[in-house]
């Protein structure tokens, strides 16, 4: 998971320029916004898994992580300032 806190306040928000920016659909906003919660989404992602052999672990299921995305932005895009 990457720490991202550049350009970030030291409250951890997302300066709202960047958030008004980004429900405009400027995409260097929307990388700022999923770059900021990239850790939560990858958090919520987590599940137990089975290799091949049948042996368990935590990893990341990537068809989770990709709805959460999806999701984020889409509520990005309809979210109205």
């Amino acid at each position: 998971m990457k720490n991202c806190n550049s350009g970030q306040d030291e409250r951890g928000l997302l300066p709202f320029s960047v958030i008004v920016a980004a429900t405009k659909g400027d995409p260097d906003a929307m990388k700022i916004v999923l770059r900021h919660y990239e850790g939560l989404i990858c958090g919520l992602s987590v599940r137990k898994l089975r290799d091949e052999r049948g042996n368990t672990y935590h990893g990341i299921d990537q068809d989770i992580y990709d709805r959460l995305r999806s999701r984020l932005i889409r509520a990005i895009l309809d979210f109205k300032i």
